[in-house]
């Protein structure tokens, strides 16, 4: 017998036939209709290279040495199959470990460089031939496979951006059944679901609705808002527009027509996908509060640790193996995970696409999207909707022509449906007005804020919102990403209770005593998922989806007449494409939240950088589906600014533990100590190790100099003991 495992615990040994029957069967039964029979040969070639002597020798203990199996499958699925799709396959199984390779060129010899390197070197193998006296493989229709391209036949960077979409599919097939079968056997874990049941969370979402109250013509807007949604789930569409104002109850009406649409449609989950983690802490926890026990919502992101939780450890296993898959029916995750499962190159991260079909897939604050990313979001949201039977409804108060920039950069045949057509009633959720006060010293803005009974200063530096801060007087608070998210979260609750008592002391806002004035200065962290309400807010000039998340923070009930949003702009300013833009909006428009104004804007931006939305495709460097660049692509599909680096700083006792675990051990609980870590730029990084300020332990980068970082306002740079 040719072995491919062996269980550790019971020495049971699992044949090589045996795997890659099973792991031809599971990722068969993951794949779409037309790509079945051919999912389900890559599943059963994936592994014969475990039939050669070198490799039976090493699972047996006999030699040590590391055998390349992964090639063997690659080298043959074409010399037997015989698909004009075969290279495909080939990507897959080549990469079925160490992640979709670049193809390379013909001429390629590194055996480690690129596909076609690795395929140069045959010789190099013992003799496998004995997987085909065991394993019978299926008859491939090309004509079926065909279906899944040809609309994109007549486009070149479309047919390769879709060659890279399927082959990135087929490799998700392939790497989960290959894992869940692996698992199966090893350690007798067996794939489960959490689940979830629809109807009863539409039912008790609907008892939520029924207690909201009706009366105020604010209230009634709110109402008729979202019966323009509600009165669309019978129709079918590939992406939905939900362009809501802030304040009209967004997010659960996103939810509702989420789940009227599952059921009606009979998808298997609803994925919310959120651009910040801080705003996913709110979210799920208004999930959790409306549906109870009617379902396990699964979340995935980077700051959340399911270890923190007081689960029992088989529960947190389980927990950790539903994230690598998404095998969930209700998911809330960011931005950054949803489009790396299509854009990055490692089974870790692809492994969970395919279970991205049959889903409704709500994006919400989907302005966020990164502009230099904007084609390759837009095309993977075209691809899972035309392809996987997915739907996905795009959601946010300042919504973009997303029609016409669906047409330009992704596929034109996307159906896109709009569900809220009449804007009338959206002047009623316009919360204050917004008033440019041009250039202002430091020192105006201060007095000015502080003579509000609660003002907001949002700025666009981290080290103005330092400054600022320092100069300030009376009761003050700091925020910004120089903080931890662990401080931070902490200065948000104080700020929260400072300004529920000022509320409930003085309700009307009026003769409120200096001492008990709050102001706050941020960062544009607190414009999304941050539930505070400020009396005036005022903002540095930046762009106008910015001003407006900004404008949110002001008189929010909309209790209070005359509230404003003071635009301002200090000495240095910006010369973005964003700001300059909204600089000209300034002078030509009353009413900043003007539909037709956010419209204007985004029209002006898209414009602005059409070349660089257009080369950041995986097809832009590419002359063949023979050297897409997998790996290349990955490597700069970067969501996340990557000149960036985390240091980490104690903020409780766990942390200070953790902190010590690096630096004795060289290893701790990375996701844990997460929260508890702050980001500076690659050369503010290199000054702070200069100084002395921080030490590097485990591959983590930590405070070592309490001098260097405050509670308040986060790291400094020029400690009180420094000298130059």
């Amino acid at each position: 017998m040719k072995i491919a495992h062996r269980n550790e615990l019971t020495q049971e040994l699992q044949s090589v036939a045996e795997h890659s029957l099973a792991t031809a069967k599971i990722a068969s039964s993951f794949s779409i209709e037309p790509l079945k029979d051919f999912i389900y040969n890559i599943g059963l070639l994936h592994d014969v290279g475990k039939y050669q002597q070198s490799f039976q020798d090493k699972i047996n203990g006999k030699q040590n040495k590391r055998v390349e199996h992964a090639v063997c499958g690659a080298l043959d699925f074409p010399k037997i199959v015989r698909s004009r799709f075969s290279l495909i396959a080939s990507y897959c199984i080549a990469g079925h470990h160490t992640g979709l390779p670049d193809g390379g060129t013909r001429s390629d010899e590194n055996e480690d460089a690129t596909l076609y390197g690795r395929l140069s070197h045959a010789e190099r193998f013992d003799d496998y031939s004995e997987y085909k006296k065991e394993l019978d493989l299926r008859a491939i229709n090309d004509k079926e496979i065909m279906r899944v391209f040809e609309d994109v036949l007549n486009d070149k960077d479309s047919l390769f951006e879709r060659y890279a979409f399927i082959t990135r599919y087929c490799f998700s097939c392939l790497t989960d059944a290959d894992s869940l079968d692996t698992a199966s056997f090893c350690s007798g874990r067996k794939d489960v679901e959490f689940q979830s049941d629809f109807s009863s969370c539409l039912n008790k979402l609907n008892d939520r609705f029924a207690q909201f109250v009706c009366e105020t013509d604010l209230q009634k807007a709110r109402s008729r808002v979202q019966k323009q949604v509600y009165e669309k789930t019978d129709n079918k569409s590939d992406i939905y527009l939900m362009n809501m104002p802030t304040g009209s109850g967004k997010t659960l009406c996103s939810m509702k027509f989420a789940l009227e649409r599952a059921i009606k449609s009979g998808k298997r989950r609803i994925i919310y996908v959120i651009p910040y983690n801080s705003i996913i802490d709110q979210t799920v926890e208004v999930f959790e509060k409306t549906f109870g026990e009617s379902a396990q919502i699964l979340r995935h992101q980077s700051s959340f640790c399911y270890d923190d939780k007081d689960y029992d450890e088989d529960y947190r296993t389980l927990l950790k193996n539903v994230t690598e898959n998404w095998n969930a029916q209700i998911i809330v995750t960011t931005s950054v995970q949803f489009f790396e499962s299509f854009y990055k190159n490692k089974r870790n991260r692809l492994r969970k696409l395919h279970n991205i079909a049959d889903s409704i897939i709500v994006f919400d604050e989907v302005h966020m999207m990164p502009v230099e990313y904007l084609q390759p979001c837009l095309r993977a949201v075209s691809q899972i909707t035309m392809l996987l039977n997915s739907e996905a409804v795009f959601l946010t108060a300042t919504m973009p022509d997303f029609e016409q920039l669906i047409r330009i950069y992704s596929l034109p045949s996307t159906v896109i449906r709009n569900l809220v057509n009449d804007k009338t009633d959206f002047v009623k959720f316009k919360k204050g007005d917004y008033l440019s006060l041009g250039k202002v010293s430091e020192e105006s803005l201060l007095f000015d804020s502080q003579n509000q009974p609660s003002s907001l200063i949002v700025v666009n530096r981290r080290k103005t919102a330092s400054q600022l801060y320092q100069s300030a007087a009376g009761k003050k608070y700091h925020l910004s990403t120089y903080m931890s998210a662990f401080d931070r979260q902490q200065t948000i609750d104080k700020i929260k209770e400072e300004l529920c008592s000022l509320y409930a002391d003085y309700p009307d806002l009026t003769n409120v005593p200096e001492e008990r004035r709050i102001t706050v200065i941020s960062t544009s962290l607190i414009e999304a998922g941050v539930d505070l309400d400020f009396h005036t807010v005022y903002r540095e000039l930046s762009g106008l989806d910015s001003i407006l998340q900004a404008g949110g923070r002001c008189n929010r009930e909309g209790k209070r007449s005359g509230a404003k949003i003071k635009i301002f702009e200090l000495d240095s300013v910006s010369q973005e494409a964003k700001v300059n833009i909204t600089k000209r909006l300034l002078e030509e428009y009353e009413d900043l939240s003007d539909s037709e104004c956010i419209r204007e804007y985004y029209s002006q931006l898209f414009s602005f950088y059409d070349e660089a939305i257009r080369r950041n495709t995986i097809a832009a460097n590419c002359n063949s589906v023979d050297n897409l660049a997998f790996a290349s692509y990955a490597r700069q599909f970067n969501m996340i600014d990557s000149n960036t680096a985390a240091v980490a700083v104690a903020g409780d006792e766990q942390s200070e533990l953790m902190i010590m675990q690096l630096k004795s051990n060289g290893y701790t609980d990375y996701r844990k100590l997460q929260k508890y870590t702050f980001t500076v730029y690659e050369n503010e990084l290199e000054d702070l190790l200069r100084q002395g300020a921080v030490k590097e332990y485990g591959g983590v980068f930590c405070i070592v100099n309490p001098d260097y970082y405050s509670k308040d306002t986060g790291v400094c740079f020029n400690a009180a003991d420094y000298y130059f």
